[in-house]
């Protein structure tokens, strides 16, 4: 799709007052913010989109074993153009020395200002989450470990985590929880079979996020207690959620929000490599043989279990759009304003001085057009 890179005019609504406006903007900041006159025909105009969980894109994987520092590039080109403008490169469990090996390939692509303008920082997913299958997902159980302050301090000696995912039925887990939010590191529980009080001591040591909640848990639970329950229920935390119309059903989804509110969930693609790739079967490293839909379900060929998300996070949007009652302001509130008050950011995008950071949509959600920073694209 389209992307702006000179200095331009756009027109559209704003979807949090519904106000029509004309936005300037020159090749580094926006000039002029004005209200036009009602066009019920003009598009959505939002921030750029933030995903805070993308394990790879169009064939380029952040976990690669082959991979380097141009894969990262390629991901925040190809994300931008797509109307995400930043993302955060997921990585997860691994050995001691694959973790720094992957780190060390998002410092270096850091290096381009590009890409860190568009990559603030690292989630690693694991290794301290269930060694149980079901809450374990594809994660490889021979490299699941106890929570380690240690080993995120190591971590963070190559690139700056911003949150890492654990599940914390580990003895020690709070302890080791406090630690690490001590050193800066966000903690999200996720991949986890910990009941309700291990939730709570894990958030009274600071831990406050959810890792994609309503996956990566056992399919069959308790009615209550039982830790999605008790994860919604407390305030201090918020969610991520996959909003691909696979991983929750659009009835789920929309009462996990409903639940705990826009302001306290946020979307993720959790897309993998596959993910913008054309329908078919492929073999990958993690998972083996796999079968991408046109839709984006990614799955083990010929069941129903998932195998990751085939989407983005712009398709995310839509698809949340199209399977929840959700209105256009309180998905974008999730797909950009809450992901970035997580990375320390308030959205000013329709202020003069702002930094050029716009995508246009059409009713149903899908991007029209990116309007970005010249020296971003």
């Amino acid at each position: 799709m389209p992307v702006s890179r000179q200095p331009g005019t756009v027109q559209g609504r704003c979807p949090f007052t519904g106000t029509p406006l004309e936005v300037r903007w020159n090749r580094h900041r926006v000039t002029s913010v004005e209200r036009i006159r009602t066009c019920d025909s003009l598009p959505w105009l939002v921030p750029g989109l933030v995903d805070l969980q993308v394990n790879g894109y169009a064939g380029h994987d952040v976990n690669g074993e082959q991979g380097d520092a141009s894969d990262i590039a390629a991901i925040t080109a190809l994300l931008a153009t797509a109307g995400v403008t930043t993302w955060v490169p997921t990585i997860i469990t691994g050995s001691r020395e694959k973790i720094l090996s992957c780190l060390k390939r998002v410092a270096k692509a850091r290096q381009d200002p590009v890409v860190a303008a568009a990559v603030p920082y690292v989630h690693v997913e694991g290794p301290f989450i269930s060694e149980l299958d079901g809450p374990r997902g594809a994660h490889d159980l021979a490299q699941v470990r106890p929570v380690d302050a240690d080993e995120v301090a190591e971590w963070n000696q190559v690139t700056r985590v911003g949150y890492v995912t654990l599940s914390p039925h580990w003895p020690g887990s709070a302890e080791q929880i406090t630690r690490i939010v001590a050193s800066g590191t966000r903690v999200a529980i996720g991949h986890t079979h910990c009941s309700p009080e291990e939730v709570a001591a894990a958030v009274d040591a600071g831990a406050t996020m959810s890792t994609h909640l309503g996956n990566g848990i056992f399919a069959e639970l308790p009615r209550h207690p039982n830790p999605i329950w008790s994860q919604l229920g407390d305030p201090r935390l918020t969610a991520g959620l996959i909003g691909d119309g696979h991983h929750l059903p659009g009835e789920v989804l929309e009462a996990m929000v409903r639940a705990k509110g826009t302001k306290d969930c946020f979307l993720v693609s959790d897309s993998a490599a596959l993910a913008g790739s054309a329908p078919g079967v492929y073999d990958t490293p993690v998972g083996g043989r796999v079968e991408l839909t046109a839709d984006g379900r990614l799955t083990l060929p010929g069941t129903p279990l998932l195998a990751g998300s085939g989407v983005n996070l712009a398709q995310v949007v839509v698809s949340t759009l199209a399977n929840t009652g959700l209105t256009v302001r309180e998905v974008v509130e999730m797909a950009s304003v809450t992901p970035s008050r997580l990375l320390g950011r308030t959205p000013a995008y329709l202020q003069a001085g702002a930094r050029p950071d716009l995508v246009t949509l059409d009713e149903s959600g899908r991007v029209l057009d990116v309007v970005q920073q010249g020296s971003l694209l």
